[in-house]
């Protein structure tokens, strides 16, 4: 591919991974892909392959640093280095901003935590071109990212690198992996200059950014710009038919999948699990009536869908959006959950969906037991879809509003 003119509006794009691995490399990703085709010069910056084959296609040039994500490289001291301050990717990201013009070069960052480290960021900020950051997660604040305590499985109130915090024990890992997470954030706040050298953010729910718009620079700009959601409008399903509890997660403490099992065990509803993790065998004996199906592809999800009676997600923490919800609702499946995580924020309670009280297994158990009557699933999940429908955060709204926050930038 010939390189473009200095002066030629471009984006680079900057995530941990050059293919998906998850929601947040797969939004990185797909505006990749459509931004080139819209004709914007896009470069993706990441750190750990493989390389998403589709991209180049789209004519998205793609400078990986073939490096380890931090938590499985076997050299443990190099991964402590890099995760503190990746200097090969700095150096490389250097690099690729030298042949821009920073008038017309908008940096933007969806994940560094994993693999880039905040360097990526100091860079794009001394290079003089603007910076975007979407919150995916809550690392431009809190050490481990989720406002969470793993140690006692509760949301974590204190105030994030407060002494309360640091010197609390709250990481699954232990306490030493606790120390070198609060050594990192002070990196990341100190050198890196992350959140104070960002001066746009783009938050992807209301109830995400109220937990972190009080650690963000009070002159920075955030808008709202809602994952897109890749479900194809089809005729709504009949979850009233239906009799199984559907759950799609990662089976991690903080998911909150035991506490789901105990309370369709209460009801006597039948639950399917569609995901994996280190509690799945842990899970799998407690729970021998619960059906673990393990990771599934786009299609047999949505087929999960279909034969469901509702969308359970019992997350623990806050999340910051929570998209199977939206997922659900694009095929009429109503949701339940928790009132304590972002996800609420796509549930009208009582009309598309219930909220449940985060962690209360008994309040749970309640809201499973009124989605027994078939006429309240029905009406719920026709309301689910109209609502989901009658502005549907597809790739192209995305993109839209994308090129809006850009236009501003520059």
């Amino acid at each position: 591919m010939s390189a473009a003119h200095p002066d030629t509006p471009s984006v680079v794009i900057v995530n941990d991974f050059a293919h998906v691995n998850g929601g947040a490399a797969m939004v990185a990703l797909e505006s990749a892909k459509g931004l080139a085709a819209r004709e914007w010069n896009v470069t993706l910056f990441a750190a750990v392959l493989p390389i998403d084959e589709a991209l180049e296609k789209a004519g998205v040039r793609v400078v990986c640093t073939d490096q380890h994500e931090i938590r499985t490289d076997p050299n443990r001291k190099r991964a402590v280095r890099q995760g503190i301050w990746n200097t090969i990717a700095a150096e490389r990201l250097a690099e690729v901003l030298r042949d821009k013009n920073p008038k017309t070069t908008i940096v933007h960052v969806h994940g560094w935590t994993k693999s880039l480290s905040s360097s990526v960021i100091r860079v794009a900020v001394d290079a003089g071109c603007p910076v975007a950051c979407t919150l995916h997660d809550y690392f431009a604040a809190c050490p481990n990212g989720g406002f969470y305590d793993y140690r006692k499985n509760k949301i974590c109130t204190r105030r994030a690198m407060s002494l309360d915090c640091i010197l609390t024990n709250c990481d699954k890992q232990g306490y030493g992996q606790k120390l070198f997470r609060v050594i990192r954030q002070r990196k990341q706040m100190r050198t890196g200059q992350v959140p104070s050298g960002i001066r746009q953010f783009i938050s992807i729910s209301n109830f995400s950014l109220e937990i972190l718009k009080s650690y963000l620079p009070s002159d920075a700009r955030v808008d709202f710009v809602p994952n897109p959601i890749f479900v194809a409008k089809a005729e709504p399903a009949t979850p009233e038919n239906n009799d199984t509890l559907l759950c799609i997660a990662r089976l991690s403490p903080e998911k909150g999948i035991g506490l789901l099992a105990e309370a369709a065990r209460t009801t006597g509803a039948k639950l399917k699990v569609v995901g994996d993790g280190e509690l799945k065998q842990l899970l799998q004996r407690e729970y021998p009536e619960v059906e673990f199906t393990g990771w599934q592809n786009r299609e047999q999800v949505n087929a999960h869908f279909r034969s469901a009676r509702v969308l359970v997600l019992p997350s623990l923490w806050y999340e910051t959006q929570g998209m199977v919800v939206a997922e659900a609702a694009a095929l009429g499946v109503p949701s339940i959950v928790p009132d304590t995580c972002a996800a609420r924020d796509m549930v009208v309670d009582g009309k598309t969906g219930l909220w449940f009280t985060g962690g209360d297994v008994s309040d749970l158990a309640e809201k499973i037991a009124i989605l027994k009557d078939s006429a309240t699933v029905q009406a719920m999940g026709q309301a689910a879809y109209s609502s989901f429908w009658v502005n549907p955060p597809t790739i192209d709204r995305h993109l839209d509003a994308l090129e809006s926050v850009y236009r501003h930038m520059l």
